[in-house]
């Protein structure tokens, strides 16, 4: 290959990489699926929250498979999965300020409002956490070592705040 050709396409290859990274860039963190306030939405965010959904409801069904709860324990169950269901995407914009909003906060009013996010959010983990432990207490000692097992696999997936 020439010199000259080689220097082409190389040039070539800068542009194209320039013009790609520009697009990323325009298009801010969450491309241009997401709101003002960068909460995902459109047709990508709600396949991807329908995915999310049903690996976490699989996730569920393996868990409860795997535990053989008696009859006693679907209560204590139903419990579980009600206060573990993921929040919604759109409903983390709750606890999430827009960026236009933060920006025109002053720096201890930012701090304040990242607080109050903060407490939240930990408020949040602290019920899913309760609501995790009370299930646990009503499985036997062998369900609470597949329970362990389970959870630590997943990375947490059940006891995990989706927030």
């Amino acid at each position: 290959m020439t010199t000259l050709t080689h220097r082409f396409l190389m040039s070539s290859v800068a542009v194209l990489l320039a013009a790609a990274t520009t697009t990323a860039m325009a298009r801010g963190p969450m491309g241009c699926d997401a709101s003002a306030d960068g909460t995902p939405q459109g047709p990508r965010a709600e396949k991807m929250q329908q995915r999310m959904a049903e690996r976490h409801a699989q996730h569920q069904a393996d868990l409860k498979a795997k535990l053989k709860l008696s009859a006693e324990q679907e209560a204590a169950w139903a419990q579980f999965v009600q206060a573990t269901q993921p929040k919604p995407m759109g409903a983390a914009g709750a606890m999430r300020q827009a960026p236009a909003d933060m920006a025109r906060l002053t720096t201890p009013e930012r701090i304040d409002a990242m607080q109050a996010l903060h407490a939240e959010r930990a408020a949040h983990m602290a019920q899913r956490g309760e609501a995790v432990k009370t299930f646990y207490k009503n499985l036997s000692t062998d369900q609470q070592a597949v329970f362990d097992a389970e959870t630590t696999r997943h990375g947490m997936e059940i006891g995990r705040a989706h927030v």
